[in-house]
């Protein structure tokens, strides 16, 4: 377990967050650390809705579809609730089973919200789990609000990531 239980990666507009987190979930699961969590994933392959998005559970390999279909010139959060609750399920399932990592895709506008996977973050750290996630940039002061300036921030490469996870723990 790294020093600090807590690792976001500090990211651009420009840095593809999603396949970083995707590499580094992928790198951690092949040195043996058992992942629980989701990660967004954009779907490149659906024409008609150029925003598609799904989780993928970490823990199970499961797709759940993130979009919802709003109709034609809707302005409103795309965001599928219910996608959001089992995803939710996903991170707390994991916690209950004993992973040794979890990965939250971001701390994004749903987060800063109040909404979104936030309270699966809190509760990660509460149950003593180290938590992976990614915050933009124009989020980083809500982020540390939220943890209290607890944790590190990552630069987002996969080798800054790989070094926080095999830090000694300080402990």
């Amino acid at each position: 377990m790294p020093a600090h239980a807590i690792a976001a990666v500090v990211y651009k507009p420009t840095d593809n967050i999603e396949t970083l987190l995707a590499h580094a979930a992928r790198a951690l699961a092949k040195r043996g650390v058992r992942l629980g969590g989701v990660l967004q994933h954009d779907i490149a392959t659906v024409i008609e809705d150029p925003c598609a998005m799904q989780l993928e559970n970490l823990e199970t390999g499961e797709s759940i579809p993130l979009s919802q279909e709003l109709g034609r010139g809707s302005i409103s959060c795309r965001v599928d609730p219910d996608a959001l609750a089992r995803g939710s399920m996903a991170v707390r399932g994991a916690l209950a089973r004993g992973v040794d990592l979890v990965i939250i895709n971001k701390f994004g506008a749903q987060e800063v919200a109040g909404a979104g996977l936030r309270d699966e973050m809190a509760e990660t750290v509460v149950a003593g789990v180290p938590l992976l996630t990614a915050v933009g940039e124009r989020f980083l002061a809500e982020w540390k609000e939220f943890t209290g300036g607890e944790g590190m921030l990552l630069d987002p490469t996969l080798d800054a990531i790989l070094a926080w996870w095999s830090a000694p723990d300080a402990g």
